[in-house]
């Protein structure tokens, strides 16, 4: 452990470089894709070994303790950091972080995996057919990212400094830089995935924890630590804390679709025949409660912005599943759950009585007409 978690963190944070730099010379929303694929790949590892092992009862956990560690945790960090700056330099409070229009994009790209997802949950189980849907979905996903426009230049200055001399270095340097930043990251996630998974599981032994909930959020932690870094570099600036959001919007599609769909690919591979496996009682507990928060934050994109007070009761809602199952039992998973989806509902049936198109909606067919359809 002590030496294949600041592996795994390494290869992570020279993955994120690469990406970083990568994003200036792409349509924006498709570099934001890449890098929290890119990003994500220490999760895409771990679960691989997990698959590859035949460890079913285990797959879940990584997946759900990600997924909820990103739109619980991220997203109202990114909002404290974004505005602690802006009322250190304005003396004012930042009411919301406003998305920009062709950001409708992501938020449209999170429903269908969602509604998928519980699909999967129904049926409890996960079928190679399935990954052939996800596939699908990503891809459809993609090809609308890539009519996009790329990304201004003037954010350049915003860039950690390694990123940042990697875009203003001429072309063949960058090139090459960029590629070794890839390179390095994978080489050192392929040969540590393994026993970096093997420390954990022993880790969780030794304590008396149970493997599943060592591998559900000390494992994402780790791995999330540099993705979670250079967000909070664009949440520094107002103008770009959106680009921080769509990052970790970005990393919840990825999950959704590519990453669940490699696991019964990989289990496939790993048995030598076409597989599937079916999800036991705790694995459907903890992905409903992550559909359910997935859903309400999906609902907070809906309007194009973050409000303070959806960022408070986002991590206000996954702090509670931290704090109330000690003090009522096994069953405050099942509140808070029902809690999601319950706010889900009213936020659906509000739109439908006051007859409101959500703006997100009316944004993302405005950028259809304006760069996709074109």
């Amino acid at each position: 452990m002590l030496w294949t978690a600041p592996v795994i963190v390494l290869a992570s944070l020279l993955i994120t470089w690469g990406a970083e730099a990568a994003q200036f010379f792409i349509a924006q929303g498709f570099a934001l894709a890449i890098l929290a694929w890119m990003q994500t790949l220490p999760e895409f590892a771990v679960e691989a070994v997990l698959a590859w092992r035949q460890q079913t009862s285990l797959l879940i956990a990584n997946l759900t303790g990600a997924l909820r560690l990103l739109t619980g945790l991220a997203w109202p960090m990114i909002y404290a950091t974004a505005a602690a700056v802006h009322r250190r330099r304005t003396g004012q409070p930042l009411r919301h972080i406003q998305l920009v229009p062709h950001q409708s994009v992501e938020v449209f790209g999170l429903l269908f995996p969602l509604l998928y997802a519980l699909v999967i949950w129904g049926k409890a189980s996960l079928h190679v057919y399935d990954a052939f849907i996800l596939a699908v979905l990503y891809s459809a996903y993609l090809t609308l990212l890539v009519k996009l426009p790329p990304q201004e230049h003037e954010g350049i200055q915003d860039l950690p400094s390694v990123p940042r001399k990697m875009v203003l270095a001429p072309p063949q340097k960058r090139a090459l830089g960029i590629a070794a930043c890839f390179l390095a990251g994978g080489v050192l996630i392929y040969f540590t995935a393994e026993p970096f998974l093997g420390s954990l599981i022993a880790v969780a032994a030794t304590v008396g924890i149970p493997s599943f909930a060592v591998i559900q959020w000390l494992a994402p932690i780790i791995s999330e630590f540099p993705e979670l870094a250079s967000t909070f570099y664009f949440a520094r600036q107002k103008e770009n804390a959106s680009i921080a959001i769509m990052n970790i919007a970005s990393s919840n599609i990825n999950q959704w679709t590519l990453l669940v769909a490699m696991l019964p690919v990989v289990l496939s591979l790993s048995r030598g025949e076409l597989s599937s496996f079916s999800l036991d009682n705790q694995q459907r507990i903890e992905l409903l409660l992550t559909i359910g928060q997935s859903f309400v934050a999906m609902i907070f994109l809906t309007n194009m912005r973050i409000e303070w007070w959806e960022a408070m009761a986002m991590f206000s809602l996954f702090a509670a599943q931290f704090v109330l199952p000690p003090l009522i039992g096994n069953q405050a998973k099942t509140w808070i759950t029902l809690a999601f989806f319950a706010w889900t509902i009213m936020a659906i049936a509000a739109m439908i009585v006051r007859a409101r198109v959500p703006r997100a909606l009316m944004e993302f067919r405005d950028t259809w007409r304006l760069y996709i359809r074109s």
